[in-house]
Order: C-alpha cells, then sequence, then structure tokens
C-alpha cells in the first residue's frame, strides 16, 4: 500500500472520527460549558485517555509493530502448521498470544489500582481544584473512577490493531475511535441530566462502554483476518521480555505531548481561574484535529515499511521514507497550523458558542489555540521522526529527549503562566514541541540515518509560501465571515464552510503555481507499490 494511500485511509477514518469528535465536543460545550462540571469531567478524561496515549497505543504501538513484523519476516520460509495462515503469521500469532497473556492481568491490575486510588491521583493533579472546593474534587474523582477501566480495555484494542496494521488493514484500528464518538453523542443526546453534573456522568459511563464496543470490533475483525488469540498461563518468554524492557522507555517517548498537555492542565487546574482547564481542552482539540489526520497517519503507514527496510538493511530505502513521509506531513500540517492561527475566533465561534458556552469562553478559547497552533506542524513531525528510532529498536532517545522536553515545557509554564495565564501554558507547549523535534531530527541526521535531500528542501520552501498566502487571505476573509458564527445553526454552517473551503481554495492554487507538488507526483504516491516502501 503506497505512502498517501495508506496516510489517507488512515486519515480519511480519523477525520470522520474528529468530525464526530467535534459534534461531541460542541454539544459538551452546549450543555457542560465551561466551569465546575466541564473541568471536572475533562479532569477525569485527561487521566484514561494520558495513560491510552501512554501504552496502549503510544508505546505499544510502536514496540509491538516492529517486532511483531520482524516474527512474520523471520519466520516466513517455515514448514507450515495444520492453521490456515502462512507460516510467517502464524509465528507472529504466537508472539502476540504470549505478549496477551502479560498484557491482560497487567491492565487489569493497573486499571482496579488506579480506581482505587483515585482520589490522591487527582488531587496531586489539581491541588484539590482550589478554585472550585470539595465539590468538584468529589465529581472529578467520581468520574475519574467510572472512566478509568477504558483504559485496560483500548489497551487490548492496540494490541490486536497493532496486528491488523501489520497485515495492512489499517481502515479497522483506525475506525474503532468512531465508536468512542458515537457512544459519548448518544449519552449527551439520550441520557443527559438536568444538571451539568449529571450530564457529566452519562459523558464518564460513555467513555467506558464505548471502549467495550471497539474491543468487540477489533476482535470480530481479527477473527474475519484468520487471526485468533488465545489465552495460555502468563510466560516471560525472550521476546515478551524485550517487549517489557522497550514499552517503558518507548511510553515516555511516545507521550511527549500528552506528558506536557497533562502538566498544562494540572498547573491550569491549579493557579489559574474557573473555565482554564475548559478552554485548553477545547482549543486542544481542534489543535489534535491534524495531529490526528496527518501525524498519526502518516506515522501509523510508515512504521512497518521502515521496519522492513531497516531489517533488511536498506538504510537508504529507510531514509527515502522518511524524507517522502516528512515531505508530505509538512505539505499537509502547516497549512493547518497557519488557519488554526489566523481565524482562531472564528472557528471556536462557529464550533462552540451557543448554549452554556459564552462569548467570554470563545476568546478565551481562541487564544490557546492560536498559541497551540504555533506548535501544529511540530507535533505532526514528532510521530514522523519518532518512527525512525523505533523501526531500530532504539527507544532510550526518544525517552531522553522526551523529557528534555518536559522539563523545558515545565519550566517554560511556570515562566509564561503569571503574565499570560492560559494562553502562555499552550505556548510553551508549542515551543517545547519545536525543541522535540529539531533534537530527534539533529540525532537521527548525526548517525547518518536520516538527512533531508534536495527534493524535501525545495518542496518546503515552496509549502511556506503557499501556507503564508493562504493566511493572508484567512485574514482579510475573518472580519467578512465572524458575525455570522454566533447565528443559527444554517448561518453557521455555511459560514464554517466558506471559511474552510476558501482557505483551502486558495492553498491548493497557491501550492500549484508555486509547483509545490505536479499532479503527476501526487498519482505517483497514492499508486506507490508496496515493493518501494
Amino acid at each position: 500500500m503506497g505512502l498517501l494511500r495508506a496516510t489517507g485511509t488512515i486519515g480519511g477514518l480519523t477525520l470522520v472520527s474528529r468530525i464526530l469528535g467535534m459534534v461531541r465536543d460542541m454539544l459538551v460545550a452546549r450543555y457542560l460549558g465551561a466551569g465546575l462540571a466541564s473541568d471536572a469531567f475533562l479532569i477525569a478524561w485527561r487521566l484514561p485517555n494520558l495513560f491510552r496515549a501512554l501504552f496502549a497505543e503510544g508505546a505499544f504501538a510502536a514496540v509491538f509493530v516492529p517486532m511483531f513484523n520482524r516474527e512474520m519476516a523471520q519466520n516466513a520460509d517455515r514448514k507450515a502448521d495444520d492453521r490456515n495462515v502462512p507460516p510467517g503469521l502464524a509465528a507472529a500469532v504466537d508472539f502476540a498470544g504470549a505478549v496477551l497473556s502479560i498484557l491482560l492481568p497487567v491492565v487489569v491490575g493497573f486499571t482496579i489500582v488506579m480506581m482505587l486510588a483515585a482520589a490522591p491521583v487527582v488531587w496531586a493533579m489539581t491541588g484539590g481544584f482550589p478554585d472550585g472546593g470539595a465539590e468538584k474534587f468529589d465529581l472529578a474523582v467520581n468520574l475519574t473512577r467510572i472512566t478509568f477501566p477504558y483504559l485496560a480495555l483500548i489497551s487490548l484494542v492496540s494490541l490486536l490493531g497493532g496486528i491488523l496494521n501489520s497485515l495492512d488493514r489499517f481502515w479497522v484500528n483506525a475506525a474503532a475511535p468512531v465508536l468512542l464518538n458515537l457512544c459519548m453523542i448518544a449519552a449527551v443526546l439520550l441520557f443527559r441530566g438536568e444538571t451539568p453534573v449529571e450530564t457529566a456522568y452519562t459523558q464518564a459511563i460513555a467513555v467506558t462502554v464505548s471502549g467495550a464496543l471497539q474491543l468487540l470490533w477489533l476482535i470480530w475483525s481479527c477473527r474475519r483476518a484468520g487471526v485468533v488469540l488465545r489465552l495460555r498461563r502468563p510466560r516471560l518468554s525472550p521476546q515478551v521480555k524485550r517487549l517489557l524492557i522497550l514499552i517503558g522507555p518507548a511510553a515516555l517517548g511516545a507521550g511527549a505531548i500528552q506528558f506536557n498537555l497533562l502538566v498544562s492542565t494540572s498547573l491550569a487546574a491549579r493557579f489559574l481561574p474557573q473555565g482554564a482547564v475548559s478552554f485548553l481542552y477545547y482549543a486542544d482539540r481542534l489543535n489534535q484535529l491534524p495531529l490526528g489526520l496527518i501525524g498519526i497517519g502518516v506515522g501509523t503507514a510508515i512504521l512497518p515499511a521502515l521496519s522492513r527496510q531497516i531489517a533488511s538493511g536498506n538504510e537508504a530505502a529507510a531514509s527515502h521514507t522518511q524524507n517522502r513521509a516528512l515531505e508530505l506531513a509538512l505539505f499537509l500540517a502547516l497549512p493547518a497550523a497557519v488557519a488554526l492561527c489566523v481565524s482562531a475566533v472564528p472557528l471556536i465561534r462557529g464550533l462552540l458558542q451557543h448554549g452554556a458556552f459564552t462569548a467570554a469562553d470563545t476568546l478565551g478559547t481562541a487564544g490557546a489555540l492560536s498559541a497551540f497552533a504555533l506548535g501544529v506542524p511540530a507535533y505532526v513531525l514528532i510521530k514522523v521522526l519518532t518512527p525512525g528510532f523505533y523501526a531500530r529498536q532504539d527507544m532510550k532517545t526518544p525517552v531522553r529527549v522526551a523529557l528534555f522536553s518536559m522539563l523545558f515545557n515545565l519550566v517554560g509554564n511556570l515562566i509564561l503562566i503569571w503574565p499570560l495565564g492560559h494562553v502562555g501554558v499552550a505556548v510553551s507547549t508549542a515551543i517545547a514541541a519545536w525543541v522535540n523535534v529539531l533534537v530527534l531530527y539533529w540525532l537521527l541526521h548525526r548517525r547518518d540515518q536520516l538527512r533531508m535531500d534536495a527534493r524535501f528542501k525545495a518542496k518546503a520552501i515552496r509549502i511556506v509560501g503557499a501556507s503564508a498566502v493562504m493566511g493572508v487571505a484567512l485574514w482579510f476573509l475573518n472580519p467578512l465571515l465572524d458575525p455570522h458564527m454566533a447565528q443559527g445553526a444554517i448561518a453557521r454552517a455555511i459560514a464554517l464552510g466558506l471559511l474552510c473551503g476558501i482557505g483551502a481554495l486558495v492553498y491548493g492554487v497557491a501550492a500549484l503555481a508555486l509547483r509545490t507538488y505536479a499532479l503527476s507526483e501526487l498519482r505517483s504516491l497514492v499508486t506507490r507499490s508496496a515493493k518501494t516502501n
């Protein structure tokens, strides 16, 4: 599967999920606003989401997928057994079953411990919510206990999703998050309470229910692919030991962005007025859209290819793959960053300003979004650069870089939170992401594992030019459309459609005029065969 096609498959389904996520956030903003119930739910949701990003999806996929692919490659010539699957796949499935026998009791035990320790964990994050008192703290603790089983469920989903990604069935795993958003939308539409607090409880329940549905979806999909994992007595085989050794460092490396957001959220809960946590959350939700569509899509698509190329000793092909991935990521991410930064106010007003979400909430959230958007290309490039380490089973280097980035972010937060409030928190997070990118690239470059080729450098300049043209167009378009963003649903939809559509059109025309990509190059990316990956 070609890089652009695989990215498009993952990104397209992620787009569906993110659109549903925006619908969910619009409904949550309408019924929860940006106050006590919203802040408490978002803290409760941040905790399992953090561990999901660290262990279930980020670290686990980064370690498991290369090892699974290596098992397939190394056992491809093995004599077939009585199962109706290729011998290489059979060996890889045996490895996955051994991993499951260890993973299941670990995540179940960890989930139980975290549920029992919810009160001290929430206090450590928030300082007891100095602005909200005991009611807000107790609500956050209760909601955390309800949402945390999601972690155990989504960890199993990630194991099965890693198998399917290795079989180039990217769409199945990419479609799973749609169920999360559908559950939360159904909860707020059909089961919300009379008060924001009651609605927060329905949202927390929906989170855990969605985890169960995602697991059932992946089990069914694996069976259709001929993959059935069987529980066995836990045994630490050499391969499983290596996975466990690698997964801890990978968690820190893959979770740098999530750690930075956790630090930012914690500081906002401790030192900023009520609503700051919600401002940062809603801004981050829009900011995460290009990361989900582009960064995760490209990063997921190149990891199996990089693993195969490096395992076969073809370093030149691996460097070429990463250059093209960086090129594609920048082509898609930079205009997204410019649009979110320049048009933050009309976007937030059109999407969220209704019901309990006020005009003041719009301005607070838009300030954070403009600051977060400065780091959008960095967030995406991190997802493209780290597979260069993971495919070589080097988990320690991204960890060291991530720890340095987190320390940088903490210092930046403490410096900027006082003069700039929650906007300072977002600025620090964006700068820390760029620090992460620069160090990751410098290390790969120094090891002669990645060098920006002439094609990438030329296209990067043209991408910057096309994005600048689009930014100027949006700057003049904003005052014309912003007044319509606070009107009825139809007027909002038309104004948002015009803003996004005109911006995309201007960027596309500018990109073609500057010869950023020729149509023939895009066709080549789409149709590139697996043997060139």
